[in-house]
């Protein structure tokens, strides 16, 4: 991983054209995909993303904003977003009866 690379909180796995899904944990990954291999060149939101990610990297822009241009860039050229589970555990509370001996 590149020394300049600005992670975010949570990955964005997306789903490839080819049908394959594919995650990103930073900006530095976004924009190499955004640069070197993106299928649609000219879209709107592409160049926007570009722009944002670069920004990311010169810490001009926050990197959750980064995040929503890379995502919205993948809608524009027809590759979805994956939602993937949260590795948060649910909090679970002891049985009513221990609760309230505790009171």
């Amino acid at each position: 991983m590149p020394l300049n690379n600005v992670p975010w909180d949570r990955p964005v796995t997306i789903r490839l054209q080819c049908g394959l899904d594919r995650t990103f944990a930073g900006v530095y990954d976004a924009l190499d995909f955004l640069e070197n291999e993106w299928p649609l060149r000219h879209g709107e939101r592409h160049e926007r993303a570009v722009k944002t990610c670069r920004g990311a990297l010169n810490g001009a822009v926050p990197a959750v904003i980064a995040r929503e241009a890379f995502m919205a860039a993948c809608l524009e050229a027809g590759m979805a977003t994956v939602m993937t589970a949260s590795k948060v555990k649910p909090h679970t509370y002891p049985p009513a009866a221990k609760r309230m001996a505790a009171i």
